[in-house]
């Protein structure tokens, strides 16, 4: 089978998914190796697919259209407060992102939609794999939140800042972080 044809193969898999789809997974199907998956998505990230890669498998992000990146601020026992405020308020959590002075952006899919996720992603986190991005940048951090609309973005703006958790940019922070690219 041809690498275009493998790709096509891999993409229709990840289309037709209603569940994240480990990299494991992909090479047993296509009968490759893990590292010609992760190329194989590479390339196709490169083509303007936007697949994301969770601590579950790669998926396809949903376009909606409305998304909005938040800079927050609070402290490691107020995480599940956090992001269960997105999620409770109709969002999803893409991602979470820091601005590093030295190494710039550093950045983790999340793909948190649900309290379960939330709850998930907790726990991995309890396990002792690793640690939250926050801890490099004094607990600042961003999120990338997509919602159905623009109304339940404003009203998480909102929440955020009733609560304390919305951050001012400094100038020294890019205000387009993607260069123009989500």
């Amino acid at each position: 089978m041809s690498g275009q044809a493998r790709r096509e193969q891999l993409l229709q898999i990840l289309k037709n998914s209603k569940e994240p789809v480990s990299g494991l997974e992909l090479a047993k199907n296509l009968e490759v190796s893990r590292q010609v998956i992760v190329q194989d998505i590479a390339l196709l990230r490169a083509n303007n697919i936007d697949i994301m890669s969770t601590n579950r498998g790669y998926v396809i992000a949903e376009k909606n259209g409305n998304s909005r990146v938040f800079k927050v601020i609070h402290t490691e026992e107020q995480v599940e407060e956090e992001l269960n405020l997105f999620v409770d308020y109709g969002g999803k959590v893409e991602d979470v992102f820091v601005f590093h002075k030295v190494y710039g952006v550093v950045k983790a899919d999340l793909n948190i939609k649900s309290r379960r996720d939330v709850k998930k992603y907790l726990e991995e986190l309890s396990s002792g794999k690793s640690t939250q991005l926050m801890k490099l940048t004094s607990n600042y951090h961003y999120h990338t939140i997509s919602a159905d609309n623009e109304e339940t973005l404003d009203l998480l703006q909102e929440e955020l800042y009733k609560r304390g958790f919305l951050a001012k940019l400094q100038d020294y922070e890019p205000v387009d972080f993607w260069g123009g690219k989500d």
